[in-house]
C-alpha cells in the first residue's frame, strides 16, 4: 500500500519549524518521566485527581437545539509538576454542547481532544460535535489543548511548540484535564461517559484509556458512570471503560526523586558520546596517510553523521519513553476500542512498528481508504459512527 500525495504535499505546504528551542531544560525532562510512570501505572494515577475537584462553569448560551456551556479549572498538572506549564495554559478551557432533548433514559457525553493545530472549538463543534447531536442527540466536551487557542503562550508562533518537552507537558496534562472533567460530569449526572480525539488527539486518548480509573464494571444501569471512547484518524482509537464510584483524594506533593530509568534516559547521550569519541579517534587513525586537508574533511563529514545516528537514537528513547503507549496500563476491556487507520496515512507508520491490535489484546481495527489528511476532511461520518457503535457496545455489554 503506497502513502498519500495530499499528505506530502501538507506536510511540505508548512513554513513553521517545531522544537526550535531543543528538548527544552533537563531538569524538566526529568521531572516529567517521573510523572509519566505516576500517570502510565493505574493504580498510582486513579488517585491523582479527586472525585469532586472543582470545575467552574462561566457562561450558559441557549440554541434552538441545544444548550453551549463554557466553563473552566485550574489544570492537575500545575499542582503535580509546578512551574512546567506556561502561564497561559495553567487554566483549562472547555466546552460543553448539549442536546435540549435526549433518545433515552443515558445522558452519554463524549469528551473530544484536539489534533494538531485545533485552536479553540469552532472545528469539533462544526465537524463532530453539532452533528452528533442531529444524529444520536449526543453531548460533546470540547478541551481545549494546553499551547494552544486561549491557552497558547504569547511568544508561540501558532502551532510550533518551542521545546520537546512542551510536547510531554501537553500529553500530561490532557490525562490529568480528563479525569477531572470526567470526574465532573459524572457528579453533573451524565453517563455513560466517552473520549474521542483524531490524530495527536486519539494519541493523547490512548494515554488516557490506558490509566484509566477502573476498579470493577457496574452491575446494572444504575451504576453505569463513564464510557471512554478514544478515536483518531491516523489510528482513530475508541476505548471504552467505567470509572470507580470510589472518590480518591488529590495528591499535593510533587517532588519525587528521580529513578534510575529516568537518569540512565538523560545519561545516554553521555555514554554515547563517549563511544563516538572512541570512534573518531579509531578513525583518525586510519587516515593518517591522508593529506590534512582530506582528513579534516573526512572527519568533520563522520562527525556529523554519528551526530546525526547518536541523536536519533537518543531522540527514539526519549520519545519511546513518554509517548509509547505500550508504557501506559493496558485498559480494562481492549474488545471495546475501536481503531480507525487510514490505508495510505504517510504521518502514521502501519510497518515496522507494533499493532495496537498486539498492545491491546481484543481491539477492533476498521480500516479507511485514502491518507491522514483526507480522512481527516472527508470522513468524518466514519469517526461518528465508530463512537455511536463504541457507545452502544458499551451499554450492551454492560448496561444489562
Amino acid at each position: 500500500m503506497g502513502v498519500s500525495k495530499l499528505d506530502i504535499l501538507y506536510r511540505r505546504l508548512l513554513l513553521t519549524k517545531l522544537f526550535i528551542r531543543g528538548w527544552g531544560r533537563p531538569e524538566d525532562l526529568k521531572r516529567l518521566f517521573e510523572f509519566r510512570k505516576m500517570i502510565g501505572n493505574r493504580e498510582r494515577c486513579q488517585n491523582l485527581v479527586s472525585s469532586d475537584y472543582p470545575v467552574h462553569i462561566d457562561k450558559i448560551e441557549e440554541q434552538s437545539d441545544c444548550k453551549i456551556l463554557d466553563g473552566h479549572f485550574v489544570s492537575p498538572m500545575a499542582h503535580y509538576v509546578p512551574d512546567i506549564m506556561p502561564i497561559e495554559s495553567v487554566i483549562a478551557r472547555f466546552q460543553l454542547i448539549v442536546p435540549k432533548e435526549w433518545n433515552s433514559k443515558y445522558k452519554p457525553v463524549c469528551i473530544h481532544l484536539a489534533g494538531t493545530g485545533d485552536h479553540h472549538y469552532w472545528r469539533r463543534r462544526t465537524l463532530m460535535a453539532r452533528p452528533m447531536i442531529k444524529e444520536a442527540r449526543m453531548a460533546s466536551l470540547l478541551l481545549e489543548n494546553p499551547y494552544y487557542g486561549c491557552r497558547k503562550p504569547k511568544d508561540q508562533i501558532r502551532s510550533s511548540l518551542k521545546n520537546v518537552s512542551d510536547l510531554f507537558v501537553m500529553g500530561g496534562a490532557l490525562v490529568l484535564e480528563s479525569a477531572a472533567l470526567l470526574h465532573w460530569l459524572e457528579r453533573e449526572g451524565y453517563g455513560p461517559l466517552g473520549m474521542t480525539g483524531i490524530s495527536m488527539g486519539g494519541h493523547t486518548d490512548s494515554f488516557k484509556m490506558g490509566q484509566e480509573f477502573v476498579k470493577h464494571f457496574p452491575m446494572s444501569a444504575d451504576k453505569l458512570t463513564n464510557l471512554n471512547v478514544v478515536s483518531r484518524t491516523l489510528n482513530l482509537d475508541m476505548t471504552d471503560q467505567v470509572v470507580s464510584q470510589k472518590p480518591s483524594e488529590c495528591h499535593k506533593s510533587s517532588k519525587t526523586s528521580i529513578s534510575a530509568t529516568s537518569e540512565r534516559l538523560l545519561l545516554q547521550d553521555t555514554s554515547k558520546m563517549q563511544c563516538f569519541n572512541q570512534t573518531l579517534s579509531t578513525n583518525k587513525s586510519n587516515y593518517t596517510s591522508c593529506s590534512p586537508q582530506s582528513y579534516h574533511l573526512l572527519s568533520k563529514e563522520q562527525r556529523r553523521n554519528n551526530l546525526q545516528k547518536e541523536s536519533l537514537i537518543f531522540m527514539k528513547g526519549v520519545m519511546d519513553e513518554c509517548t509509547h503507549v505500550a508504557n501506559f496500563s493496558v485498559p480494562v476491556d481492549p474488545s471495546l476500542i475501536i481503531v480507525v487507520q487510514a490505508k495510505e496515512d504517510a504521518y502514521i507508520p502501519r510497518t515496522g512498528v507494533r499493532s495496537l491490535q498486539e498492545i491491546w489484546p481484543g481491539c477492533e481495527i476498521r480500516y479507511l481508504e485514502g491518507g491522514h489528511i483526507s480522512a481527516y476532511l472527508f470522513k468524518q461520518g466514519l469517526f461518528r459512527r465508530a463512537i455511536y457503535d463504541a457507545f452502544e457496545r458499551f451499554l450492551h455489554k454492560y448496561a444489562n
